[in-house]
């Protein structure tokens, strides 16, 4: 019994959004330009990116939107009705609400009935672990197909005003992602069958390093601090300690690449796959300072990839977290050459406490 990425769909809200126009929409904290945007944006290699708010911050389209936007036109290419669907993954750092989980708001939005959900709470690799779920159950006979979203819509959290609520002074690690990170969802539909040309899963696979590594990525707590934010006396108490502000410490950043390539090493220590079977590798490094780094440590593990066989739309569409391997894997299948018996890579190094999944994915025809 086998799994196949039969359809693909996406959402990019608004139009795209060029590096001088992104502080005028974000806003100047404190009616100042940032000093550090220049310096970030040159690192990240980033052209343009989407937001889902607009320039007086007003929120244009729901996180749940989104990965309905994005479901649809994942199920307008598929070959399946909406209601021949037994499963509903979603993924996503953060939804429109703390509660109830995502899955039942996308749900909600798509109208379909009679679906089995599942939420998948993370950062970047949080769509491979709802993927993951989708494609178990399907291997286990439970439903004979699943559709997986993945959105993010972390611009909210990058206004002027949340950043002059803090009563602490803006710091590196809580500015960095305002200038990495934008709006943006994707869909898979699985099948237990195959759909014209399309994608069989042959595995994933994630490896997790929180019990080693401090935690690189978060919202909740402040700067120097391990007190969550639902511990202060008030939200406002919080968000005043810059709590709820969106942090990464940069310090630990450059384990991310270590470690996203010793993942791959053991899963070629596993047999699950070959270097000279890769055909296309889709990596979302989330910044192009991470591209030469990978490539580099790859080449002196003696596994060098050619530069040719890797895909990224990272430029163009921007690091949508959790969503960016979906909107890639999407505009991959759409715009890209690719032939029967081709080996994909998928792989998705995680900074909020260095979890790293992989995929393999083998071309097929019905």
């Amino acid at each position: 019994m086998s799994v196949y990425i039969t359809s693909t769909g996406y959402h990019l809200p608004g139009p795209a959004i060029n590096n001088e126009q992104i502080e005028p929409l974000l806003g100047y904290v404190h009616g100042k330009a940032s000093r550090l945007k220049k310096r970030i944006l040159q690192s990240n290699g980033i052209k343009t990116r989407h937001y889902a708010i607009d320039s007086d911050h007003n929120t244009t389209i729901s996180n749940a939107e989104m990965a309905a936007k994005a479901g649809a036109d994942c199920l307008a290419q598929s070959y399946l009705d909406k209601h021949q669907l037994g499963l509903l993954c979603a993924a996503t750092s953060q939804g429109d609400l703390v509660l109830p989980g995502f899955a039942s708001m996308v749900q909600a939005e798509l109208a379909l009935s009679d679906v089995e959900i599942h939420s998948s709470h993370g950062i970047c690799s949080s769509s491979l672990m709802a993927l993951k779920n989708a494609y178990l159950q399907l291997l286990a006979g439970e439903h004979e197909s699943a559709m997986v979203v993945a959105s993010e819509l972390t611009s909210r959290l990058f206004k002027a005003s949340r950043y002059e609520a803090a009563d602490a002074q803006l710091d590196f690690n809580a500015e960095f992602l305002r200038w990495m990170l934008s709006d943006g969802a994707g869909a898979l539909m699985l099948e237990r069958q195959p759909r014209g040309t399309c994608f069989k899963i042959e595995w994933i696979r994630s490896f997790s390093h929180a019990d080693a590594y401090p935690v690189c990525m978060s919202v909740g707590t402040a700067d120097k601090s391990t007190k969550p934010w639902q511990d202060y006396p008030s939200y406002r108490d919080a968000e005043a300690a810059g709590a709820i502000l969106l942090r990464q410490d940069v310090r630990l950043l450059d384990n991310i690449v270590k470690l996203g390539v010793d993942g791959f090493l053991r899963l070629l220590d596993q047999g699950r796959v070959q270097v000279d079977e890769i055909d296309h590798l889709l990596c979302h490094y989330s910044s192009d300072y991470f591209r030469q780094p990978i490539f580099d440590m790859l080449k002196r593990a003696g596994c060098h990839i050619p530069e040719h066989k890797w895909y990224t739309n990272l430029y163009e569409r921007g690091n949508t977290g959790c969503a960016s391997i979906f909107i890639m894997l999407d505009e991959f299948r759409r715009t890209q050459q690719y032939d029967v018996g081709d080996t994909i890579i998928c792989m998705v190094p995680e900074s909020g406490r260095f979890n790293n999944a992989y995929m393999k994915l083998t071309v097929v025809q019905e």
